[in-house]
């Protein structure tokens, strides 16, 4: 019997999440995935379904009521805000609310295609807005739709979910919503927090009471490449989620761990993120009976990064993958370079560089190895992992 098919949330009125102005957060990087993502033929025959605002009793799973009253309020209240709005990083915007409402809407109608097995896979590009904390804004994002996505899941006959974050900053709303929470295994790669926003994600960020082990955090040196990354991530993931055993995986894919990304310092490539992205959806088959929720997140190089990364990914949830040699088709990049201004284009769907990576062996002395090293220390043990065993 064939699988049902993955599911595509996107409607335009998602591109009224816009924090204005000059705000690197800028909603043309999604515009423009989309417009990609036709252009190549990914979205040929796939109908994207249109989410709703989702209402306050969604919102309230994770958000304290006094948060949406403020946010809600945000507008027409003058610079005296509080919650972390009206700030440099979180502007106050016209319709605050709806539009940061109709985000988790997005990631809501994502969740409920998979818990009602209408979808296997369901891919929110919108989404992943996973600094919001319960009472306040942070890091661009108002509410935290990764979290609240989560908690209806686990209200909606999901006994364990695991969350994978990739983006170059600290999952750390959704660490914080679920620190003591045995049913959610959270696991984030990042920059390491002394040389980035927001600080946090230490290997001894370990979870509390019947849920430590389930916080899990890979702190990275700047400049890792594709190579480092990708042995770290393999040497931390995929054991952790064979030991959790999860029913849903969920992943934010923040496309900021690129070299260019202007906002932070890794140096990973648009191949570097194909790569992962594949290897998440062969970790969703083989650890959550194929059961995949997809969300955007992060990514700061609007015209030369995100929409070539978010398209693979687009085709990577659909299985429509794209040889990453083919090149921009003419009518996108007529479109972008308008928008681009003197930024020059990329010609191809490849960054020219090789993922290939060398195994994690336990023994390589190297900045990324000894992160490794203190992350399976950490955490191994607690879920009957031999941390110094390669094997596991």
């Amino acid at each position: 019997m064939a699988a049902p098919p993955a599911a595509v949330i996107w409607d335009d009125a998602l591109l009224a999440y816009d924090l204005g102005g000059d705000h690197p957060f800028d909603p043309v990087r999604i515009d423009l995935t989309m417009r990609l993502a036709r252009s190549l033929g990914v979205l040929d025959g796939v109908h994207p379904l249109s989410p709703t605002a989702a209402p306050d009793a969604e919102i309230e799973r994770v958000h304290r009521p006094e948060y949406l009253a403020a946010v809600r309020a945000a507008p027409t209240a003058g610079w005296d805000v509080g919650h972390g709005l009206g700030t440099i990083d979180n502007p106050v915007f016209d319709r605050m609310h709806e539009a940061a409402a109709l985000v988790v809407g997005g990631s809501l109608l994502a969740a409920e295609r998979i818990a009602s097995g209408a979808a296997r896979r369901a891919i929110n590009i919108s989404g992943g807005l996973h600094h919001a904390m319960a009472d306040h804004a942070a890091g661009f994002c108002v509410y935290n739709d990764c979290a609240i996505a989560i908690s209806w899941l686990l209200d909606h006959g999901v006994d364990r979910v695991a969350y994978v974050d990739v983006d170059v900053h600290h999952g750390d709303g959704v660490q914080a919503a679920f620190y003591d929470d045995p049913r959610v295994l959270t696991i984030s790669l990042h920059q390491h927090p002394l040389t980035l926003w927001p600080g946090t994600g230490w290997p001894t960020e370990l979870g509390t009471g019947a849920a430590e082990g389930t916080a899990v955090n890979v702190p990275l040196p700047p400049g890792t490449t594709d190579q480092g990354w990708l042995r770290a991530f393999h040497a931390v993931v995929p054991s952790l989620l064979a030991a959790f055993r999860p029913q849903v995986l969920v992943t934010q894919c923040g496309a900021d761990t690129h070299r260019e990304d202007p906002m932070a310092g890794l140096g990973l490539s648009v191949d570097g993120h194909l790569a992962t992205y594949r290897a998440l959806r062969e970790l969703a088959e083989q650890h959550a009976d194929g059961r995949w929720l997809v969300l955007g997140g992060g990514g700061y190089e609007l015209f030369r990064v995100v929409p070539r990364s978010w398209t693979h990914l687009l085709a990577t949830v659909l299985d429509r993958d794209i040889d990453p040699n083919t090149p921009l088709p003419a009518n996108w990049v007529a479109h972008a370079v308008r928008l681009a201004g003197d930024r020059p284009l990329p010609s191809s769907m490849t960054d020219g560089r090789d993922p290939g990576h060398q195994p994690w062996d336990g023994v390589a002395e190297e900045p990324v190895d000894i992160a490794v090293r203190d992350t399976r220390r950490a955490v191994f043990p607690l879920h009957g992992l031999d941390p110094d065993d390669p094997r596991d």
